[in-house]
């Protein structure tokens, strides 16, 4: 059964990953699917009971995606760079 949301909700509701890009209805394999999936990150949210679960606990990582939060390639990892001897 697809996802029903309002369809200005569905505009701000967004990834709650660092990159906050939006989301949309359903997962890549499946368009159907009781799901929403971010459309940078690839994390897949349940929806329950017509009600979105945001939390990058309850998110479904896609095939070969790393756990942990997302690093802009621009910025160093935590720790920043090796320093230098």
């Amino acid at each position: 059964m697809a996802v029903t949301l309002d369809p200005q909700l569905l505009e701000i509701l967004a990834c709650p990953s660092p990159d906050h890009a939006p989301l949309r209805v359903g997962t890549p394999e499946n368009p159907e699917a009781d799901a929403l999936s971010c459309t940078a990150c690839g994390r897949q949210y349940p929806v329950v009971d017509g009600v979105p679960v945001l939390l990058l606990d309850e998110a479904v990582l896609p095939p070969g995606a790393r756990s942990g939060p997302a690093v802009p390639a621009d910025q160093p990892p935590a720790g920043g760079p090796p320093s230098e001897p």
